[in-house]
């Protein structure tokens, strides 16, 4: 069962690593890169100050706290101990696999693109829910962001699939610590 799913997720990899073109190849390689997501993130930070004033520190902990795990759970653990090569990297799909660039790490399963994206998207649309309505579009930045790593050929589907499940959880888990740490410390300080 296990070599099945693993067969269909090389082959509709390979579909969609076929749909390419020479103008969308920067393009992707761009959204692809994390420095160009600073002024995205350093906007989101203005409008979180703007929003919530006294209690952004709360929001900007929560996608700290959503990112470190989320990476950390992706990077730190995940891709060492499964060791599932990147397909730029596995040498069956030298000439089949259009690479853009650069190839990255070694290993790719799960994605840490996807997880920091989807994680952000889900800890902010919790937390600052009915406060920012473009918020929801996260979620289709996030797929996009994730849709560049298979067009890229860094990364097969369900390294995203997986990458964005961990950054859901990851969001919810900083999602629920948050609340419930600001619930204890207000206790603390209303007594």
């Amino acid at each position: 069962m296990i070599e099945q799913i693993k067969t269909w997720d090389e082959e509709i990899f390979l579909w969609l690593n076929s749909f390419h073109a020479d103008w969308l190849d920067p393009v992707a390689y761009q959204l692809s890169q994390t420095f160009i997501w600073v002024p995205f993130y350093a906007l989101l930070v203005y409008f979180i100050i703007k929003v919530e004033r006294k209690n952004s520190w709360w929001v900007i902990g929560g996608i700290a706290l959503t990112i470190l795990i989320a990476d950390q759970v992706t990077s730190g653990l995940m891709k060492p101990f499964f060791e599932r090569l990147r397909p730029c990297h596995d040498e069956r799909w030298n000439g089949l696999v259009h690479n853009y660039n650069r190839c990255g790490g070694l290993f790719g399963f799960a994605s840490s693109h996807a997880a920091n994206t989807f994680g952000l998207a889900v800890f902010l649309n919790l937390k600052m829910k009915g406060k920012l309505r473009f918020l929801p579009w996260l979620f289709l930045w996030a797929t996009i962001i994730s849709y560049t790593r298979i067009y890229l050929g860094v990364h097969y589907p369900l390294d995203i699939i997986v990458g964005a499940i961990v950054g859901i959880a990851a969001g919810l888990l900083s999602w629920i610590i948050v609340v419930f740490l600001k619930r204890e410390i207000l206790k603390i300080f209303l007594k």
